[in-house]
């Protein structure tokens, strides 16, 4: 699981967390997805590789189900998960609990420093 965020106090559309679940070989019909407004569950099987992955996130603070996108490929699950309260501050870490999960890990490649947020790519 990698993730990233961007925070805005005006602008519910830059208020979000990048969530990518890896995921490879799970075709859409054998996987379950439930978003919560504190919490994610995923349950998919990959028939190919033999294996079944599950996670549950419970998260810092709420999202807004309804405005949150998925994509499904091949190789993982995107999520585009709407942070449901407007604040300029990004969220000190993704889950409510503090302590530090082996499979989560930080985007990077989609990682904007608080400060840099409003620059142009």
């Amino acid at each position: 699981v990698t993730w990233a965020q961007r925070s805005s106090s005006t602008d519910a559309e830059k208020n979000y967390i990048f969530l990518t679940l890896m995921v490879p070989d799970v075709p859409k019909d054998a996987m379950k997805l439930d978003i919560q407004p504190t919490k994610l569950t995923f349950t998919g099987r990959s028939n190919s590789k033999k294996a079944t992955y599950s996670v549950e996130l419970p998260f810092f603070a709420e999202i807004d189900p309804a405005e949150s996108k998925t994509h499904h490929t091949d190789r993982d699950l995107e999520l585009v998960l709407r942070k449901k309260e407007l604040k300029e501050e990004y969220w000190p870490r993704l889950l409510k609990d503090n302590k530090k999960m082996h499979f989560l890990k930080t985007d990077f490649d989609k990682w904007v420093d608080e400060d840099e947020q409003d620059v142009a790519p």
